[in-house]
């Protein structure tokens, strides 16, 4: 039993596994910002020549 818990403790792919996940959405979250500030911009932009023609 107690060899089993040891290797529990020493097991880390879990822990791996969270933390690619965690980078992952953290990504995730910095393209959905990036991609709507530029939406944005892009929005102003047309709207501009919108109005200049």
């Amino acid at each position: 039993m107690t060899s089993l818990i040891a290797r529990f403790v020493k097991n880390e792919s879990g822990a791996t596994a969270i933390e690619y996940g965690l980078i992952a959405a953290l990504i995730g979250v910095a393209i959905i910002g990036a991609l709507r500030a530029t939406g944005t911009k892009l929005n102003g932009t047309f709207t501009n020549v919108q109005n200049q023609l």
